[in-house]
């Protein structure tokens, strides 16, 4: 049985931080990346407790494990991480002032638990999550990462902006709260 929730400690955090570290694109094959998916940032382990004590992680876990999470990424945190600052400056460039959203920082499954709907209720518990205080989830999806791509579409995602970074081509995606 899987539960869905926030996380709520140092444990939990050091988990997804193993998870994250088993999938970064440095790490995975060619192969594996087209057909699974990667991540892209390699998160601290106090930027990655800064940003849950802001906005709680949402994990999924199977007993005591977790086998899956989004990370929760408040705009404040929009100077933490080198790689996701052009992203922010877009979003700042596309986004009405006013627009209050909260970004998904990463979203990661362990390769076991996968094509079993655990990213769709990932998602569904951001939302629930989330909802109350922000308009929107905004994530940006490397764009040689076409598994990212058809996941976050298929649940609603849709794409706001188009830009080159780093030698690599960002999609930015927004999930709009109705």
């Amino acid at each position: 049985m899987i539960r869905y929730t926030t996380a709520s400690t140092d444990d939990e955090l050091k988990q997804i931080l193993a998870l994250q570290e088993r999938n970064l694109a440095s790490k995975v094959s060619s192969l594996e990346k087209e057909k699974e998916g990667f991540v892209t940032v390699a998160h601290t382990f106090d930027t990655l407790k800064a940003m849950n004590d802001t906005c709680p992680h949402i994990i999924a876990k199977s007993e005591h494990a977790v086998i899956g999470y989004t990370l929760c990424m408040h705009p404040r945190f929009s100077d933490a991480i080198e790689v996701l600052k052009p992203m922010f400056d877009e979003i700042e460039g596309i986004l009405p002032p006013v627009e209050n959203y909260i970004v998904m920082g990463q979203v990661c499954i362990d390769k076991a638990f996968r094509k079993q709907g655990v990213f769709r209720k990932l998602y569904e518990t951001m939302q629930a999550k989330t909802k109350r205080d922000f308009s929107s989830i905004i994530t940006e999806i490397d764009a040689g990462n076409t598994r990212s791509l058809q996941a976050h579409y298929a649940i609603g995602f849709k794409e706001l902006h188009t830009y080159t970074s780093g030698a690599r081509e960002w999609k930015i995606v927004r999930f709009r709260y109705l």
